[in-house]
């Protein structure tokens, strides 16, 4: 048996356990329609600790790029289905905005405040810890920024909905709106605890960097070094997610469930539906299930 992910789309939620993916969306009439596939299995390196946090990263960029395609298409937000190659555009000029917004500014922001302050530059300690903590500014930034519109509005209380549905089917509850409701729109295994990790992480991994490099050689290294750093932060995800009753663990979570309360909203029942239904159908295409799974180890959206 699979353990079970998700991610909020457009008027909708995916859910995945084992080999499946379902998503669900709520059409302008109001139905809630269905896609469903399978993934294919990773060979067995692939799983090797470290190795499967970055294989999941990625395969969870590609199988979230195909949910968000069918969510636009059927919900009424795109009236063409959009063509691979304006897919690739799109995904290569998000991910340039990335390294540019989340790498490279902060590192240039840190340099000029070194010129400023020498202390900044006395330590590579003290230098990636500006450096973090101006990534994390950035990133609430962005996050603040994009909550403005509307449609994120609703995509963020979708990405409730679907941690309510999967605190509800871990809990063993039947699941319907009313008693998903009663859950918390918070998990410790959201891909929002995940990015944050990565950057409180990347302040200790980046630290082993000779702070006399140039200032190409530190983006670049930082650059090669982002594999490891969401190798090690998966594990703790998946680590944590197991052991919350520890109060150290617990303390070391807390950054990531603070920040899901940008990222998650308070759904409706109309909402939490449609995560039921994702949820419901993805557990028929693996084996069957209904009850709640033994390792929850799947970063979910």
């Amino acid at each position: 048996m699979g353990d079970i992910g998700g991610q909020a789309v457009i008027e909708g939620v995916m859910m995945r356990s084992g080999n499946f993916y379902t998503v669900a969306v709520r059409t302008p009439d109001k139905d809630i329609v269905l896609k469903k596939e399978n993934i294919r299995e990773l060979a067995r390196p692939l799983k090797w600790p470290l190795v499967r946090g970055v294989v999941a990263l990625f395969q969870a960029l590609a199988i979230g790029i195909k949910a968000l395609m069918y969510s636009a298409e059927a919900s009424g937000h795109e009236e063409e289905k959009p063509s691979s190659f304006s897919m690739f555009l799109t995904v290569f000029f998000a991910f340039v905005i990335g390294i540019s917004l989340f790498l490279l500014l902060p590192l240039y922001g840190t340099k000029l405040l070194g010129i400023v302050f020498q202390s900044v530059n006395q330590s590579s300690l003290v230098f990636n810890l500006v450096d973090g903590l101006l990534r994390v500014l950035v990133f609430l930034v962005y996050i603040l920024s994009i909550s403005m519109s509307r449609d994120i509005r609703r995509v963020f209380q979708y990405h409730g909905a679907e941690h309510k549905v999967v605190h509800a089917f871990e809990a063993g509850d039947e699941l319907t709106p009313e008693n998903a409701d009663k859950y918390s729109t918070l998990h410790p295994r959201c891909g929002t605890s995940f990015l944050i990790m990565v950057m409180l992480l990347s302040v200790l991994v980046f630290s082993l960097i000779p702070k006399d490099w140039p200032f190409i050689d530190k983006f670049l290294s930082r650059f090669v070094l982002m594999p490891l750093i969401a190798g090690l932060s998966y594990e703790f995800i998946k680590f944590s997610s197991k052991k919350l009753d520890n109060p150290l663990v617990r303390l070391m979570a807390m950054p990531g469930l603070w920040l899901q309360k940008l990222t998650t909203g308070v759904p409706s029942f109309d909402q939490i539906e449609v995560a039921i239904k994702a949820l419901n159908e993805v557990l028929k295409l693996d084996h069957g299930r209904t009850g709640p799974m033994g390792d929850r180890s799947n970063v979910i959206g």
